[in-house]
């Protein structure tokens, strides 16, 4: 097993993996990201029960695609998008995206879907977004502070938006996408395969490392029990099948493959 955090992933049989990390907040039952720097900040100052996570969207690039999946929180960086100036940072250009792949639409996964000043306009012009047609219907029924519906509304206008309606199935032959219903009734998970090698994105059903080594069910799922039984499965097969792991709320590691 290799673990990388350097802002580039080379391998995984010719795809590249870049995490975006949009920094470490703390989030506690207010569900309010707030930044959080280890060299200035005390956790123990914050809030009981506060949780550390990284906010860490991916790029991949394929053959056949420049990949990104979910978008991050939104936030804005020298003036734009901060997922924009990370991608930038990348030597990407947002309009090279082509596809996007949503495990679901909370905000610090969903927050960088769209841009201007009301959020009118999807903030990938040339992409694809994937995203089950049931999970934005359960934004718009939920919302805040779980979702922030404002935001995501340009996801009912666009003919750049692919609803997804099956529980499981293929996105042009090597992206596979299964509902899980464990962190939340709708969330999806992602594999991408190309030249025998895959790519395994869980969100937030598969958030850190250590919850992959360890028996833990988050009182903050919807479905804990199944969310950990899952990671056990996950990690079981990916070992035995040398998956490439991407975890979007770890601080210390993004990307481990095996």
């Amino acid at each position: 097993m290799t673990e990388s955090i350097s802002s580039s992933f080379r391998g995984s049989g010719g795809m590249n993996i870049i995490p975006l990390s949009e920094g470490t907040f703390t989030i506690d039952k207010t569900k309010l990201f707030v930044p959080f720097d280890e060299g200035v900040h005390d956790l123990q100052q914050r809030p009981v029960g506060s949780l550390l996570v990284e906010v860490q969207p991916f790029v991949i690039t394929t053959s056949k695609d420049i990949v990104l999946l979910d978008t991050g929180l939104g936030f804005e960086k020298n003036g734009r998008l901060q997922v924009h100036e990370n991608l930038s940072e990348a030597g990407i250009n947002p309009s090279d995206i082509t596809k996007i792949l949503l495990t679901h639409l909370h905000k610090d996964h969903a927050g960088g879907v769209s841009t201007g000043t009301r959020h009118e306009q999807l903030s990938f012009p040339n992409a694809n977004f994937y995203l089950q047609e049931r999970e934005l219907n359960f934004a718009f029924e939920k919302g805040f502070p779980s979702f922030i519906t404002e935001e995501l509304a340009v996801l009912k206008q666009s003919n750049q938006i692919i609803l997804l309606t099956e529980d499981e199935g293929t996105i042009d032959n090597y992206i596979h996408y299964k509902i899980t219903g464990a962190h939340s009734p709708y969330h999806q998970v992602f594999w991408i395969k190309e030249n025998g090698k895959t790519i395994f994105f869980g969100g937030d059903d598969a958030p850190q490392l250590q919850q992959m080594k360890h028996r833990f069910a988050a009182k903050y799922d919807f479905d804990g029990k199944k969310a950990m039984e899952l990671r056990r499965t996950w990690w079981q097969r990916g070992q035995q099948e040398k998956w490439t792991f991407l975890f979007y709320h770890d601080v210390k590691n993004p990307v481990i493959e095996f």
